[in-house]
């Protein structure tokens, strides 16, 4: 993944379409689907931190169900803290128990022992901003599908866009429900659960291995 600074030039009508995203921690599988699809891909460096959205938290496919994986997060702005202000508490121990809970969730998938040296590293280390950590495994993920994008920081925040482009900021939202249609795929437990639409993209690699980006591509 390439990262780009450069100013938001003025926007005119494209027929691919330009899209903006948040950062976010181990995306749905619906997020790299539209990242995909972009002609041009901005993502939004200057907005305020928004609780309970994708920014801090994933879903995976346990034996027990879904589960929502939460990274805790300290605030030293309040609700105005600027995105990549926000730090990441030490609190509860969260990176061993995420990668607990990853590891329990998919160590009988097809493919977690091919990726697990790739992941587990950012379970280890210690990260002190949300955006970094969000950055580097979005960049190590997009390396895994072989995606490799050119995204543009965003330089000044703005509520809306109109028609500009595409904004998914808050419409890939773990509590509004998906209006996309998904292709399935195999995942470990579906004999008990049947399949789960729009999992962290974790769980699409984890069980589909290289095909993942094909299944990223017809969505």
């Amino acid at each position: 993944m390439k990262r780009s600074s450069q100013k938001r030039p003025f926007i005119k009508e494209r027929a691919g379409g330009e899209a903006l995203f948040s950062c976010c921690y181990l995306a749905p599988v619906e997020y790299y689907a539209a990242l995909a699809k972009a002609d041009k891909i901005w993502m939004e460096a200057c907005e305020h931190y928004t609780k309970q959205s994708y920014r801090n938290r994933c879903r995976i496919v346990s034996a027990n169900g879904v589960i929502d994986l939460s990274i805790p997060v300290k605030q030293p702005g309040g609700n105005k803290t600027p995105i990549r202000d926000v730090r990441i508490s030490e609190h509860d121990g969260w990176q061993a128990k995420h990668w607990r809970a990853i590891e329990s969730a998919y160590n009988s998938s097809p493919f977690f022992e091919y990726y697990r040296d790739d992941f587990q590293p950012f379970y280890e280390k210690k990260w002190n901003f949300l955006w970094d950590f969000n950055w580097d495994i979005q960049e190590k993920m997009l390396e895994l599908l072989d995606m490799n994008p050119l995204i543009h920081l965003t330089d000044k925040y703005r509520a809306s866009y109109g028609n500009e482009l595409k904004d998914y900021r808050e419409t890939i939202h773990p509590k509004l429900e998906s209006k996309s249609s998904f292709v399935p795929y195999y995942q470990v437990f579906q004999s008990k659960f049947g399949f789960i639409p729009d999992m962290s993209i974790v769980d699409l690699l984890f069980n589909m291995g290289n095909e993942a980006v094909l299944i990223v591509t017809k969505q």
